[in-house]
């Protein structure tokens, strides 16, 4: 029996009136599969990630999430636009951790952590914090669990984006872009980190990158988007290597000349 993709993108399109933004995307992503986005700004890279997390609204298509429908519900044989309970009950299965790190600047670490699992899971307190200080030890920082956003660094606080999402137990997690808003000396804890995940936990994850070298390491995957398309997809050794549409030679080109 053919496993069900985890993630399955079906001729999938984002349009802003006239612009369109995703044209018809065909993508899978397989359970445990580490696949990484990289392009040109204005290619469709995060809105890919947004529209999984339903913080934007597909034109046309389909996304499943192990086998379900997303967006649609299935009622009487027929796909229909889904009802919130429905779409509440799918995106319990995926994370996001965001560029902007995201915090609620008036809580620390630990009730930044603790405040979905309680009102979202229902979970009593002292579970929540034990499951937050676990993750919190994890990524480095169960020392700071009493900090409030404001009192830690650029890394310390994506640091704790990435816990807070994990508090939710999800199957699938995306990373857009999370190094971007970093000091250059930041960014290496935060990808060891990211690079902690796929070795020690059973994670499908998404990203959006333009951290070419890590892509490179981490991923199953690479995905090279250019005007709303997947240009050319493959395994890292082959994309980066000897890649073969010539927008993503000169892609890569550019990015290697700006060093």
């Amino acid at each position: 029996m053919i496993e069900q993709p985890m993630v399955r993108f079906e001729n999938v399109s984002k349009r802003y009136g006239s612009l369109t933004v995703l044209d018809g995307l065909d993508l899978e992503i397989k359970r445990g599969e580490k696949v990484s986005i990289i392009g040109p700004s204005g290619s469709g890279k995060t809105t890919v990630l947004r529209m999984l997390m339903t913080l934007e609204t597909i034109n046309d298509g389909v996304i499943w999430v192990e086998g379900e429908p997303l967006t649609h519900m299935q009622r009487n044989g027929k796909l229909v636009p889904a009802d919130i309970n429905h779409i509440r009950k799918i995106r319990a299965k995926i994370g996001m951790v965001f560029q902007s790190f995201n915090l609620f600047p008036h809580m620390t670490a630990m009730a930044n952590c603790i405040e979905a699992p309680i009102t979202v899971l229902g979970m009593k307190r002292a579970d929540a914090e034990a499951r937050a200080a676990d993750l919190l030890e994890m990524v480095g920082l169960g020392q700071k669990k009493g900090h409030y956003p404001s009192q830690l660094s650029g890394g310390q606080q994506q640091r704790v984006a990435i816990a807070r999402a994990l508090a939710m137990r999800p199957k699938i997690m995306l990373f857009d872009e999370v190094t971007s808003a970093l000091d250059p000396e930041l960014v290496g804890e935060v990808l060891e980190v990211i690079r902690k995940l796929g070795r020690e936990h059973d994670l499908t994850m998404f990203m959006v990158t333009h951290q070419m070298g890590f892509a490179k390491e981490f991923s199953d995957r690479v995905c090279f988007f250019h005007a709303g398309k997947i240009c050319e997809q493959g395994p890292p050794k082959e994309l980066f290597g000897a890649p073969k549409n010539e927008r993503t030679q000169q892609f890569l080109r550019a990015v290697l000349e700006a060093g």
